[in-house]
């Protein structure tokens, strides 16, 4: 058994006397319409640790059951439970997908699904803790023939939520409660600690901007990026900088909702990719159901399909980059947008198989992206 995928014991998460008072607020919270991360962080904690708080015996709406053993051979087990929406989320975008577990595996610390419709890469490092999570509906007393909401929920050392996976109406629930059974562990308490200092950016006069063209020139697979930007000690967007106008071209933030609502009426498959840090979740196919959504404290974009669901915070994009990357099947093309503090909130691809050309129909539909000049490929 790898031990990168493995979460080993800890102390308990909260002194006895502070649970109760978590769970009471958060549930006040919660029945005001707070999602759970926001319920938590208005108690001034993480969404972790407010799960954690409601381990063990008590009456409240929300019941968690740590979880512990191998991440990795959890989620190969839950292929026997049929269809489960998995969701990974950041900030500013949550991705929801409905299907079967398969084809899991792990090289180390680092994981991949592949089934038909939950397509993951996995990052087992990040994965501190996890809870078998039973959330009665807001309405339950008015309606008790309403199933209580039941999850399965894995956070970070800080208590940031890496992935979720929910029982649908499909799911084999005997099935759901046996891989429960198997990797439960009421004795596992769990700490989560503050938030680590954002990593040091260096200045982009002490990066090699003629190497890293060069290099990036000379990219045979998207997957190379991330060892460029090791080499170079250059930060996501800094790279994009560096090689504007040659590999990468600046978006208006429009871009994201036009490029949804274009693809929608062009039929055009697309991938949409939203990470979390401990997971990267990956729909491929067409978007049909384009719905924005403005209410008074946020603006919204949202895919609402059978199957895929896409919740982007319009509202929350402060960069929208359009880049290209060299291959050996041809150039292949990103839009990705990014929130105020920088973090990466959504990557969409044109859909295509290795060894397959970019569609031409994507490569059209960048193009035409409000704030984007003439891309390089397209001349």
């Amino acid at each position: 058994m790898n031990a990168a995928v493995t979460n080993p014991p800890s102390a308990p998460a909260h002194p006895p006397q502070a649970a109760p008072d978590i769970r009471e607020r958060f549930a006040a919270a919660r029945a005001e319409g707070k999602r759970a991360k926001d319920a938590a962080e208005s108690l001034g904690l993480s969404e972790g640790a407010a799960v954690a708080a409601h381990a063990g015996e008590h009456g409240h709406p929300l019941k968690a059951q740590p979880l512990q053993g191998s991440w990795l051979e959890l989620l190969q087990a839950l292929e026997a439970c049929g269809p489960l929406m998995a969701l990974t989320r950041n900030e500013g975008t949550v991705h929801e997908k409905t299907g079967v577990y398969r084809h899991v595996s792990a090289t180390g610390p680092v994981g991949i699904a592949l089934g038909e419709d939950i397509d993951l890469r996995l990052f087992f490092a990040q994965w501190h803790a996890g809870f078998a999570v039973t959330e009665l509906a807001h309405d339950a007393a008015q309606d008790p023939t309403k199933p209580p909401s039941r999850s399965l929920q894995f956070y970070n050392a800080q208590g940031r939520a890496v992935h979720k996976i929910f029982t649908r109406d499909a799911t084999d629930l005997a099935a759901f409660d046996a891989v429960v059974s198997r990797f439960v562990q009421p004795s596992a308490g769990y700490v989560f600690g503050p938030k680590p200092a954002p990593a040091t950016v260096l200045p982009d006069a002490d990066i090699d901007a003629e190497g890293l063209r060069e290099a990036w020139a000379a990219m045979q697979d998207t997957h190379e990026f991330f060892g460029l930007t090791k080499k170079f000690g250059v930060e996501r967007q800094q790279s994009f900088r560096l090689v504007e106008g040659q590999f990468a071209w600046r978006a208006a933030p429009q871009a994201v909702a036009r490029l949804l609502d274009e693809a929608a009426v062009d039929g055009l498959p697309i991938m949409v990719f939203v990470g979390s840090g401990g997971c990267i979740q990956i729909h491929t196919g067409p978007v049909r159901n384009i719905q924005p959504l403005d209410t008074p404290r946020a603006q919204w974009i949202n895919v609402l399909d059978a199957g895929f669901n896409l919740h982007l915070r319009t509202d929350m994009i402060a960069s929208v980059w359009v880049v290209e990357k060299p291959t050996a099947d041809g150039v292949v093309t990103s839009v990705e947008a990014f929130d105020h503090a920088g973090e990466l909130m959504a990557m969409f691809f044109g859909a295509r198989k290795p060894g397959k050309p970019e569609l031409q129909g994507w490569r059209d539909l960048v193009a035409r992206l409000p704030g984007v000049q003439e891309l390089a490929h397209a001349a």
